[in-house]
């Protein structure tokens, strides 16, 4: 089992920035693929950014290229995720999950083992 913990939402005014963190259990995170997914009310878990376990290039949803930087400290067990430019519908819950599977398109949460229990992100116009 993995247990994923988030931290670091808030409230921030438009044009802000944010960073989340993900602190995981178990003595295996270096080898997992590690997502940020965020969802809306009323909408969809969507896709925010991803990160292979063994290094590699991040994938991001398109809304949030540029302003998003999805990184992990193996050592720490921690992947983070620095918010910049925010906007008003970056606003949601974000949620960290893990895949054991390290092939597979990251980008979609049905490939997800593992999830934390979500920390709000309100942007403020």
């Amino acid at each position: 089992q993995v247990q994923l913990v988030e931290s670091g939402g808030g409230l921030v005014q438009a044009g802000g920035s944010l960073r989340l963190s993900c602190a995981a259990s178990g003595r295996t995170f270096s080898s997992y693929t590690m997502g940020w997914f965020r969802q809306a009310p009323g909408k969809e878990r969507e896709f925010v950014a991803a990160r292979g376990g063994s290094g590699g290039s991040p994938y991001y949803a398109d809304s949030v290229k540029g302003r998003f930087t999805i990184s992990r400290d193996n050592a720490k067990n921690t992947m983070y995720l620095q918010m910049n430019s925010l906007k008003p519908d970056d606003t949601a819950v974000y949620y960290c999950a893990a895949r054991i599977n390290a092939y597979g398109d990251p980008r979609k949460t049905s490939g997800y083992d593992y999830w934390g229990q979500g920390t709000q992100v309100t942007v403020s116009s």
